[in-house]
């Protein structure tokens, strides 16, 4: 009895030391114990809020570390639901955690602003005329992809598979230097999105980059990311 007192009580301390809450309310929550003991989450979350201003934060209500079915059934790592940040426990370091908890804030900013974003078809527009110019460059590289798979700004699973299994992120990368940012952002125009405010966020201090291949894109995350732009809009 009393062993399974002292377990039950170091249970509730783990807890307590573990789940936490941030300066701006989000919720930290270990579903299951992290593959890497050495990762300081406190320091990661904090400079998620630190990077992105707090308006952009404002869907967010929970994180959580752990494993889910939908990591193995779409080979992801992260996603966004309902309010949550749900990452994966087998991460390798602090910035790799950034980076998933930026994408998917990212994905959370659509539901928010989505008319700010996409109202316009300003970076729809420069989304598929992009993807006709990857289309070009993938058959003269021999890759024979139908052209219905890149007329469309919605995701396509067959796509996905096809740029992943038969390309190759290898030369995929090779093929979209200077169309996009990430391979991932060819999938859809919400990973147009993501990609690009992911790289904005992550770095801060050079944007030139984003700027020059995605000018539309770059404008739409400068016009969201100041608040006072927003409310004259």
């Amino acid at each position: 009895m009393m062993l399974k007192y002292l377990k039950n009580s170091q249970n509730k301390i783990n807890e307590q030391i573990k789940n936490f809450y941030t300066p701006l309310g989000i919720q930290v929550y270990f579903k299951d114990p992290l593959m890497n003991d050495d990762l300081d989450i406190e320091k990661a979350v904090s400079r998620l809020e630190e990077l992105v201003p707090k308006h952009l934060l404002s869907e967010i209500e929970m994180i959580i570390f752990g494993q889910f079915d939908e990591f193995e059934e779409k080979e992801i790592n992260a996603f966004y639901r309902d309010g949550t940040l749900n990452i994966s426990n087998f991460v390798d370091n602090e910035e790799e955690i950034l980076g998933h908890m930026i994408h998917e804030t990212s994905h959370s900013v659509e539901e928010a602003y989505g008319k700010e974003i996409y109202f316009d078809q300003k970076i729809k527009n420069e989304f598929l005329s992009k993807r006709m110019v990857l289309y070009d460059i993938m058959w003269k590289m021999g890759f024979k992809i139908p052209k219905s798979l890149f007329s469309s700004p919605e995701y396509n699973y067959e796509l996905d598979m096809y740029l992943l299994q038969e390309v190759g992120y290898s030369k995929l990368s090779e093929a979209i230097r200077g169309l996009f940012i990430h391979p991932y952002a060819v999938t859809s125009l919400r990973e147009y999105f993501a990609t690009g405010f992911t790289e904005f966020f992550t770095h801060p201090n050079d944007h030139n980059y984003l700027k020059k291949i995605s000018p539309k894109l770059f404008k739409k995350i400068e016009l969201i990311y100041d608040e006072e732009k927003l409310d004259t809009n």
